[in-house]
């Protein structure tokens, strides 16, 4: 895009303020961002501003995937003893609490993790997991996120396309 896909505005907010806020109103606090940059704490702090309780972690490996991102965040001891770690990239703003919720409700008890799909594909970036159980699994693969998470032990949730979609380009916005 040419741009921090962060800081594009839909209507009046900035994608990661609208993608924050679903996970607030979810209560799953507190929320870690990874920032590329220290920098970018500020500027995304102006424009989330007060009310989440938000951890700031900076990229340890900035720019190299999403695949190395989750890894790094699981094997960061700052993420204590969590049962559940919700993944929610920015590019996705039109999530709602309404999803982090109902994934919350669908993760069975012998589920690794619960993704949610759109008809067409499942979306491993909206995943609930059980870091306990997927770190070890995708440490050393660097395959595809959805044929990893699909060798494990994981439910689907079916979901309205328009929550799902993915900002990459300006048109994406229309």
């Amino acid at each position: 895009m040419g741009t921090d896909k962060a800081l594009v505005k839909i209507g009046s907010e900035a994608m990661i303020q609208r993608v924050v806020r679903a996970l607030h109103r979810a209560q799953l606090e507190p929320i870690r961002i990874a920032v590329a940059r220290p920098q970018d704490v500020e500027s995304y702090g102006m424009v989330i501003r007060s009310g989440p309780e938000i951890e700031w972690v900076l990229d340890g490996n900035p720019h190299s995937g999403p695949i190395d991102a989750i890894v790094e965040c699981l094997q960061d001891p700052g993420l204590g003893n969590e049962d559940t770690l919700q993944l929610a990239p920015v590019d996705c703003p039109w999530v709602t609490e309404e999803l982090f919720i109902s994934l919350r409700k669908g993760l069975g008890p012998d589920d690794s993790l619960i993704m949610p799909h759109d008809g067409e594909r499942p979306q491993p970036l909206l995943a609930l997991l059980r870091p306990s159980l997927i770190l070890e699994k995708i440490v050393e693969d660097r395959r595809p996120l959805h044929k990893q998470f699909a060798e494990c032990s994981h439910s689907i949730m079916m979901v309205e396309p328009s929550i799902l979609r993915n900002v990459n380009h300006a048109t994406d916005l229309e």
